[in-house]
């Protein structure tokens, strides 16, 4: 009775002599059809589809919502909105990607980008937006300066050169 009930099925990691492989984790560079990883690992939150989240978030670095979530407030390094996901409430991030909804308030310090099945409801705030072609925003949207207040522009009339006459000399 030293056996086990159900022995492991050989496979290259289990056999004698065989040093042990390591599988693709999803997202890892050359992994097909998997997101990309953006620097070393990171902390990431998935509320996968059918998934409902409600509170607060803390210590994610980056946020994938395929579900819906609902929070007073979340601060994270990045945000994906998927495709058929939601998120209500009010977000801070550096990067963001809207491919689902997102329904409240969004700052993002770096870019946003919506895309063509992207909605954005209520008050954004970001220093660089792409929106493809079908994405849409509905509120008010605030683009983030360095710092320097938006000016108007002076506008002065346009400087021409003295007229220039020839004159001939007869003789």
């Amino acid at each position: 009775m030293g056996r086990t009930p159900f022995p492991a099925p050989p496979s290259p990691n289990n056999l004698p002599g065989a040093t042990p492989a390591i599988a693709p984790r999803p997202g890892a560079a050359g992994v097909p059809g998997a997101p990309r990883q953006t620097g070393p690992d990171r902390r990431t939150l998935v509320v996968g589809r059918g998934i409902s989240v409600q509170g607060s978030v803390q210590d994610a670095e980056r946020l994938v919502v395929e579900g819906t979530v609902e929070s007073s407030m979340i601060q994270a390094a990045e945000v994906v909105v998927a495709q058929g996901g939601v998120f209500r409430g009010a977000i801070e991030v550096e990067d963001a990607e809207v491919a689902g909804t997102i329904d409240g308030t969004l700052t993002v310090n770096g870019s946003l980008t919506i895309r063509g099945s992207g909605r954005l409801i209520g008050k954004a705030k970001c220093r660089r937006l792409q929106v493809e072609d079908g994405g849409q925003i509905t509120g008010q949207l605030e683009m983030i300066t360095d710092g320097v207040a938006p000016r108007s522009p002076i506008v002065e009339p346009a400087k021409t050169a003295p007229e220039v006459t020839e004159e001939k000399a007869e003789g």
